[in-house]
């Protein structure tokens, strides 16, 4: 963060710079500390410096995929002691980076946000995967690709484990498919683990918690259309009219499709009434 510079300034700027590598871990502390004020983050970036430089020590001698998994797991998950919270999955904390730290339990898009951030450090290509319903990194080195699942403290993935994680989710015909091995931005992840937090808080009925966090969504990636209607209907809900227009307006200049936009503008109608 620049000096003098708040969190929401920092996260409107993420928004709008184009690249799809950022500091991931950093902003994921700056979206954490919005529900921590207060809380100063600067041991969390001293442990983050530690999870890098540990990493670098167990790794010095790593030169296949297989060696650098092995030190990831190692350092994040034997010598931190880092794991899945299969106990109180739901809790919002699992989805606050600060408080994954201080615990060492989390979700699996925050765990993965850990270890993206150490192997990152070492200059290890790593990111984020396409993979519906429960979140993957996917680590290549040397013509080699692996898929790791951090809530099982990056054990690589075969085909079967993958297969039988998507039918876990309920659909037994569910198959693997080309794009569930897909990389996804930097940005992506980080809506994903503010997603976490909003379908939570929307749960527990909490509406305006779960605009408040949609809106902080926005700031980090306010060209995602959807986000924009989503918001809109949200705003309408709790009678936040002028701001549900101007969520509708936003969405509608993105929308490309006929359809969708012809009932965007129908309910820009309505709402326009209620408001005058």
């Amino acid at each position: 963060m620049k000096s003098g510079e708040d969190a929401e300034t920092l996260l409107r700027r993420v928004g709008r710079d184009a690249a799809n590598t950022i500091d991931i871990a950093g902003v994921a502390l700056v979206l954490a500390g919005l529900d921590r004020p207060g809380v100063p983050l600067a041991r969390y970036h001293d442990h983050l410096d530690l999870l890098a430089e540990d990493l670098r020590r167990a790794s010095a001698d790593a030169e296949s995929i297989e060696a650098r998994i092995l030190a990831v797991r190692e350092v994040l998950f034997a010598a931190y002691g880092y794991e899945g919270d299969r106990r109180t999955y739901d809790d919002l904390q699992n989805a606050n980076l600060m408080r994954v730290i201080d615990r060492r339990r989390g979700l699996p898009v925050a765990l993965g946000i850990l270890c993206i951030h150490a192997a990152r450090a070492q200059g290890w290509e790593i990111g984020g995967l396409a993979f519906p319903g429960h979140f993957l990194l996917r680590m290549d080195h040397l013509g080699q690709r692996a898929i790791l699942d951090p809530f099982a403290k990056c054990a690589p993935q075969t085909a079967s484990d993958l297969r039988a994680l998507l039918k876990a989710q309920g659909d037994e015909s569910a198959e693997l498919r080309p794009e569930h091995h897909h990389a996804v931005s930097d940005r992506t992840v980080l809506v994903r683990l503010q997603n976490n937090i909003r379908l939570r808080q929307s749960r527990s009925g909490d509406q305006k918690a779960a605009a408040r966090t949609l809106e902080r969504m926005l700031w980090i990636a306010p060209d995602d259309k959807m986000m924009w209607r989503e918001k809109a209907l949200l705003d309408a809900q709790l009678g936040r009219i002028d701001t549900a227009v101007a969520a509708l307006e936003e969405y509608i200049s993105r929308e490309t499709l006929d359809g969708p936009r012809h009932d965007a503008a129908l309910l820009l109608q309505r709402l326009r009434g209620q408001s005058s």
